[in-house]
């Protein structure tokens, strides 16, 4: 049975509007092996308990008991089930968009408490109520940028995450933005020397996806030089003992929050963040929770800024993002009150502790080296005398999550293997990921 509003007397009419005598006339302009055949191969339906046994048996097949040292953007940290229960309440899970704050403060309220804890661990001025995921959140710090200065090129760091690289490829393509990507050399950016054609910003990542950390004054001084604004992606765990990039002269910064209160859930859904400075607060993309009071002098909250096409004029408008993550947003809130920042601090100190005690113990394999010689911080990138996917493979065998491989994404890395470690593993899961890697080693 069809799901269309459409009977065949409608179709026929249409047909006999546009001189056509068939559907498949109207789109036969579409490319052979677009249109979809006639008869779709799928299963026959299934009944309800069918349907069950079905799911079941495919997510029997996940290897859930893996001791995870993957990470390039998503991380095993600790969940603290007071987390988990605060944001599973049914006010937070049920909320929708807070346009009417006389019955949405608890929810403004909490958004407002998560710009003003953003701001406080990035040194920032303005933060947004969150963004979909940390590509998104990039994406609109260019898009700021450009706006800002009125260039139309970006100087983007290959350091920075993949997937973000990839959507800003995607985005500003259609928009006619230039995007010149910066080399890394020995795990660091390479800024381009050149001074024609000034770049709207230069973006990079602290610390970038092998794990390096960057100095900010290289970005920043040069960004500068070309009167570009300096946007930074920021692990959110890095803030715990890294300097504030608002300290260190970033205009803008976004990043992925799934590190903050949110479990891995196979890669989602995820929360982006966002920040900038005062000079570029009308320019924030998404929702800007504010602090009010109403006329009898009782403080509320409001949605103070919505930047976007629905509520100011099209040609005002620096983006037209219509909503936010609020729930995962909570999440990350309700995590950075759980850990205060001694608490943040401590749970990236102990994963750049245990990430250098993993790293000395694997370079000690014969074959094994590390790829650049840059610091790092809780992640860093391995070479492997065999090849990485099949090291993974194996090391799922006995028990481990072991990275994620370089070569699809960096080439000039061959066989590389992208290591990450939290305050989660243990000196004896350490030791034993370290055992069995010198295994799937030596076993060639």
């Amino acid at each position: 049975m069809d799901f269309t509003p459409h009977t065949e007397a409608d179709v026929a009419r249409m047909l006999t509007r546009l001189g056509l005598k068939s559907t498949a006339e109207l789109f036969g302009h579409l490319p052979a092996g677009v249109p979809l055949p006639a008869e779709i191969a799928v299963p026959s339906p299934l009944s309800e308990p069918e349907v069950m046994q079905l799911v079941e048996g495919l997510a029997s097949q996940n290897r859930s008991e893996l001791i995870c040292f993957a990470g390039g953007g998503i991380y095993d940290h600790f969940l603290p089930p007071v987390v988990r229960a605060l944001t599973m309440r049914p006010e937070f899970v049920t909320a929708y968009t807070p346009y009417q704050p006389e019955v949405s403060q608890g929810t403004l309220q909490l958004l407002f408490e998560y710009q003003s804890m953003l701001c406080a661990a990035t040194g920032m001025d303005a933060a947004n109520a969150s963004l979909y995921d940390g590509a998104t959140a990039g994406v609109e710090a260019a898009g700021l940028a450009v706006a800002a200065t009125g260039r139309s090129s970006i100087w983007l760091s290959r350091g920075v995450h993949p997937h973000t690289r990839e959507a800003l490829r995607t985005v500003l393509g259609a928009r006619r933005v230039a995007i010149q990507e910066q080399p890394l050399v020995g795990g660091i950016t390479a800024w381009s020397d050149a001074t024609d054609s000034p770049p709207a910003a230069l973006i990079f990542s602290q610390p970038n996806y092998l794990g390096v950390v960057e100095p900010y004054s290289t970005a920043v001084e040069r960004a500068q030089q070309l009167g570009a604004l300096t946007v930074s992606s920021i692990d959110p765990i890095a803030l715990g003992v890294l300097t504030r990039p608002g300290e260190a002269g970033v205009d803008v910064v976004f990043g992925e929050g799934q590190a903050l209160g949110n479990p891995m859930s196979f890669g989602g859904p995820v929360v982006g963040w966002f920040a900038t400075t005062t000079q570029h607060v009308r320019r924030i993309p998404g929702r800007v929770v504010g602090a009010t009071h109403d006329l009898e002098g009782r403080p509320g909250f409001v949605m103070t800024l919505r930047t976007r096409e629905q509520d100011i004029r099209r040609e005002k408008a620096s983006s037209n993002i219509c909503t936010n993550q609020t729930l995962n947003a909570i999440a990350c809130l309700l995590q950075m009150a759980w850990l205060g920042p001694a608490g943040l601090a401590e749970v990236a100190t102990q994963s750049a502790h245990k990430a250098r005690y993993l790293a000395e113990a694997l370079n000690r394999i014969p074959g094994v080296r590390p790829l650049v010689p840059a610091p790092f911080l809780r992640e860093f990138a391995l070479g492997l005398p065999l090849a990485a996917e099949a090291v993974v493979a194996a090391m799922a065998e006995r028990g481990f999550l072991a990275g994620i491989p370089l070569g699809r994404d960096y080439p000039e890395l061959g066989d590389g293997l992208l290591v990450a470690v939290t305050e989660r593993r243990s000196r004896a899961e350490l030791d034993r990921y370290a055992a069995a890697l010198g295994e799937v080693v030596s076993a060639g």
